[in-house]
């Protein structure tokens, strides 16, 4: 190894250990659209995901308080005994919980059918009502008639039960783009979004600058947010602590103070879930495989920047 390399990279951990290679750490101050004091109501409820995580159910509720959420993310358990463990660990851990649910089959009507199945059992299930029940709905090779079914029912569902339930803007869904969602959005005004823009910027290969009132509208309809950061060519950067990300880490936050500012001003239940992905949605190195960062550290950085700007 060369002095100057040598150097370099003594500078970095050096200048790493200090906290100069984080712009990231900015984010943690207000903004000044959230300086106001929230109004009574308001509490903001930071959430786990056990994608990626390897252990039991417990396990994984237990790693969760300890780092501090207020709960868990979860695709709703078919399986009765399933249920009995994810419900005895909430418990356990007094931590809340949003249900997934969604289908995968590739015809519409055996689709939607598994789909009202399932809602209707994590909506319904008087053991543990969820704080919400985020939806991957539809697909996106579905006509905007046959989507538009996933929305009605839901509607209907969370009438009867008062459980909020959300649509999510993701990849493969009914709400794979911004101007697809932009039609949902007019046509249906009952219609909650599940945040996840990292998909949009993905699909669109930009950060939406062209497509703003799209965007607004979006943010205006969102009740949950999924906080990952994507970026132009993938929908998770790789760190989102490291200086390169700094414009499109600013960007999401940006997006997020916008929902942020509304649910403090109405008083109301703000959740976010920290969603960054394990391999290969993390990215890794060739023929290893090794991720090139820790997902688990970076969702609890998250978190905690996500609490401290937006409590």
């Amino acid at each position: 190894m060369n002095q100057s390399r040598r150097s370099f990279l003594k500078s970095s951990s050096a200048a790493a250990a200090a906290g100069l290679f984080f712009p990231y750490g900015d984010m943690t101050t207000k903004p000044e659209r959230l300086k106001e004091p929230a109004k009574a109501g308001f509490r903001l409820m930071i959430l786990a995901t056990n994608w990626g995580f390897n252990g039991s159910t417990e396990a994984f509720c237990a790693a969760a308080k300890k780092e501090g959420y207020d709960g868990i993310e979860v695709w709703w358990p078919g399986e009765a005994a399933q249920q009995q463990e994810l419900f005895d660990a909430l418990k356990k851990h007094q931590l809340e919980v949003g249900f997934l649910c969604g289908g995968y089959q590739p015809v519409w009507k055996e689709h939607l059918n598994s789909f009202k199945k399932t809602a209707a059992a994590a909506a319904g299930n008087p053991a543990q009502k969820p704080v919400y029940i985020n939806c991957h709905s539809g697909r996106d090779h579905f006509s905007y008639e046959e989507n538009k079914a996933f929305i009605d029912f839901t509607s209907e569902l969370s009438a009867k039960t008062g459980i909020t339930i959300c649509h999510e803007t993701h990849r493969s869904r009914m709400l794979f783009a911004a101007h697809v969602a932009r039609q949902f959005i007019e046509k249906n005004p009952s219609l909650k979004l599940t945040l996840d823009i990292s998909h949009w910027c993905n699909v669109h290969e930009s950060m939406l600058g062209d497509q703003q009132e799209t965007v607004a509208l979006a943010l205006a309809k969102a009740e949950h947010i999924h906080a990952r950061i994507g970026h132009a060519e993938g929908p998770q950067v790789n760190d989102p602590r490291a200086p390169e990300w700094q414009a499109v880490v600013k960007q999401h936050f940006d997006w997020w103070d916008v929902i942020a500012a509304r649910k403090r001003k109405q008083g109301e239940t703000m959740t976010v879930l920290t969603e960054f992905g394990p391999p290969t949605y993390m990215p890794v190195l060739p023929y290893t495989q090794q991720p090139v960062a820790d997902q688990w550290a970076i969702n609890v950085h998250m978190m905690k920047t996500l609490r401290t700007r937006y409590q």
